[in-house]
């Protein structure tokens, strides 16, 4: 099968099904690091993985979708903010000059 990239590094896919506990481990270390990095939370780490372990790719999938969502939504709400202050600098800025 192919490989995955996960955290910057090349799994392929399979391997750590077959190749031992060790290898489990660290693949499944390298997913969670990961997740914990993009902010996931326990429950969509456990789920993710055990996506993973029961082959549900296509399940694993829809979860980084819907956290990706998450993720944009709360961009998008920062951005609206800092849009909000550049909008009173700029009013600020134009009353300074007058």
């Amino acid at each position: 099968m192919g490989s995955e990239n996960i955290g910057g590094k090349l799994y392929p896919h399979n391997e750590w099904m077959d190749s031992g506990a060790d290898k489990e481990s660290s693949y499944d270390e390298a997913i969670i690091q990961n997740l914990m990095d993009a902010g996931c939370d326990k429950a969509v780490i456990t789920a993710f993985v055990e996506d993973i372990h029961a082959e549900k790719i296509a399940e694993g999938l829809k979860l980084l979708a819907v956290h990706r969502r998450s993720l944009l939504d709360e961009l998008h709400k920062e951005q609206k903010r800092i849009d909000c202050l550049d909008y009173l600098v700029y009013k600020m800025e134009k009353l300074q000059k007058n």
